[in-house]
C-alpha cells in the first residue's frame, strides 16, 4: 500500500457514469456494469421552484412528470432540465451518450395536467453505463459524500437528483420541508437533504470564476473523514493543477493517524484520498488472525454501497511476526485499498481514487 506514508494507486480506466434521456422511449441495454432493478417513490406532492417560479415537467409525448424519491434523495427528468437550461438534449443509442449543447430554438414541451396520480412506490432501473456530455465536456456526479450516483430510468425518461441537477443549471437547491418544495435558484441558497452547497467565490489567489474556496475544500475533507476541525491539526491546504483539472491538496493530523485528501477545485469532489492511523504506535502480533471474511466486511463498511462482489483482491500479507490483509475494491468509478492487521483488524491504511 503505502510508502513513507503514502503509495499512490495506479490509474485504470474510468467507467461511463452520468445520464441521458431520450426524447421518445428507450431501454436501459445491461453492459459490464449493468443495470439494477430498484424502487423509487413517485412524489407528485413535491413541488419544484426555480428561480421563484414553480415548474411543472414534461416528456417529449406530452405526459406530465413528477418527482421520484430514491435513497432519501429527488430526482427530477434530465431532458425537461435542458429546456430549463435552453440547450438542445440529443441522445446517441450506439454510445448511450446524452448531449445537452447549443441554443435551443423549439418552444418548452406543453402537455396535460396530472391531476390523478398521487404518491406511490414504482420500479425504476439505476443505469451506470450512460454517459452525458454538457457542451463537449463529459459529467459525473456524486452526491453530499462523495459517492457516485448514476441515473434512474423510469417509463422511458432518465432522471437525476437535485444535487446534480444544481451543478448543471449553475444553481444552489434549498427544502422547504413543511411545504415539500425544493428551490433552485441562483448561488445564495443554502443546502439541506440531498443538496449541496455550490460556492463560486474565487479561492484566494485565484481569480477563477467557480474556484471554490480553501476553507469549502477543508470541510469536505473533514466532512469525508468525519471529523470536525477542532479534532484535527492541518498541515497543507493549497490551490494547484494536475494535468487539466484544478484541485486542492489538503493534508491533516488527527492523534496519530494521518490524512491526505486531492478535492477537486470546482465541484468540491473528493478525487484522491489516502489514510495511515497507525503513526507511533505498533500493530498487534499475538493471538489467532481474523478470518477473511472479518476483514472483507471491516473494509466493505467504509465503502458505502459496495458488497462482497465488489471486492477484487483480498490477500494475507505475512512479514517476520506481522500479518496484514491487503484488500481492493472497485465500486463505481472509485478504486479503494486498504491494509488491515490480520490480528487486530485494525484498518492500518487505506486510500481511495476516483477516476474520470
Amino acid at each position: 500500500m503505502a510508502t513513507n506514508g503514502k503509495k499512490r494507486m495506479k490509474k485504470t480506466q474510468a467507467y461511463l457514469l452520468s445520464a441521458a434521456l431520450l426524447t421518445g422511449t428507450f431501454a436501459c441495454h445491461t453492459s459490464a456494469l449493468g443495470a439494477t432493478p430498484a424502487t423509487a417513490r413517485l412524489s407528485p406532492q413535491y413541488r419544484i421552484v426555480v428561480d421563484n417560479v414553480e415548474q411543472t415537467f414534461y416528456s417529449a409525448s406530452g405526459s406530465e412528470m413528477h418527482p421520484l424519491v430514491y435513497n432519501g434523495s429527488t430526482y427530477l427528468p434530465l431532458r425537461a432540465i435542458g429546456e430549463l437550461m435552453g440547450k438542445n438534449v440529443n441522445w446517441d443509442q450506439t454510445t448511450q451518450t446524452v448531449s445537452i449543447a447549443g441554443v435551443r430554438t423549439t418552444s418548452p414541451t406543453k402537455g396535460i395536467l396530472d391531476t390523478w396520480t398521487k404518491a406511490q412506490s414504482v420500479s425504476v432501473q439505476v443505469c451506470p453505463e450512460f454517459t452525458i456530455m454538457v457542451e463537449g465536456v463529459k459529467r459525473s456526479f456524486t452526491d453530499a459524500s462523495g459517492n457516485t450516483v448514476f441515473p434512474l430510468l423510469y417509463n422511458g425518461s432518465t432522471y437525476l437528483p437535485l444535487r446534480a441537477i444544481g451543478e448543471l443549471m449553475g444553481k444552489n437547491v434549498t427544502w422547504d420541508n413543511d411545504t415539500k418544495t425544493a428551490s433552485l435558484s441562483g448561488m445564495t441558497g443554502i443546502q439541506v437533504t440531498d443538496a449541496d452547497s455550490f460556492v463560486t467565490s474565487p479561492a484566494e489567489g485565484n481569480t477563477a470564476a467557480g474556484v471554490i474556496t480553501a476553507e469549502t475544500a477543508k470541510s469536505r475533507a473533514l466532512a469525508h473523514a468525519g471529523l470536525t476541525g477542532s479534532q484535527v491539526t492541518f498541515t497543507e491546504q493549497k490551490l494547484t493543477r494536475d494535468d487539466d483539472r484544478q484541485i486542492y491538496k489538503v493534508e491533516f493530523f488527527s492523534g496519530s493517524a494521518e490524512y491526505e485528501y486531492e478535492i477537486d477545485a470546482i465541484t468540491g469532489n473528493v478525487l484522491e484520498f489516502d489514510y495511515s492511523g497507525h503513526h507511533g504506535t505498533a500493530p498487534s502480533k499475538a493471538g489467532a488472525l481474523i478470518e477473511e471474511a472479518k476483514a472483507r466486511e471491516i473494509a466493505l463498511a467504509k465503502v458505502p454501497g459496495a458488497t462482497a462482489s465488489n471486492v477484487v483482491k483480498l490477500e494475507l500479507d505475512r512479514d517476520f511476526n506481522e500479518a496484514k490483509y491487503e484488500i481492493k475494491i472497485y465500486s463505481g468509478n472509485t478504486e479503494y485499498e486498504f491494509e488491515i492487521d490480520a490480528y487486530s483488524g485494525v484498518i492500518l491504511e487505506w486510500a481511495s481514487e476516483t477516476h474520470r
